[in-house]
């Protein structure tokens, strides 16, 4: 059986850390947070494009420190790519 991708900002022990239906997410893809999901729903256009920072587990700076993800231009409504570690 394949385990559903996990949603950014959920225990990875924790029940039920799948999508949800009715809800709006995008893959983050690459980076320490690569293979699991953010979900975006009531987020608007402007926010969704700005892409977001995220605290991951491991990055560049520190455990606990931010790293960036964000939509491509060429494919605005698919994947966010990450885009580094930010202190």
């Amino acid at each position: 059986m394949t385990q559903a991708p996990r949603v950014y900002g959920t225990e990875p022990d924790a029940p039920a850390t799948g999508p949800q239906p009715g809800r709006t997410y995008r893959e983050l893809v690459g980076g320490p947070l690569d293979g699991q999901l953010i979900e975006v729903t009531g987020w608007t256009d402007d926010e969704i494009t700005a892409g977001a920072h995220l605290i991951a587990p491991r990055n560049a700076y520190r455990p606990g420190g931010r790293t960036s993800y964000g939509p491509t231009f060429s494919r605005p409504d698919g994947p966010w790519v990450w885009e580094g570690d930010v202190p």
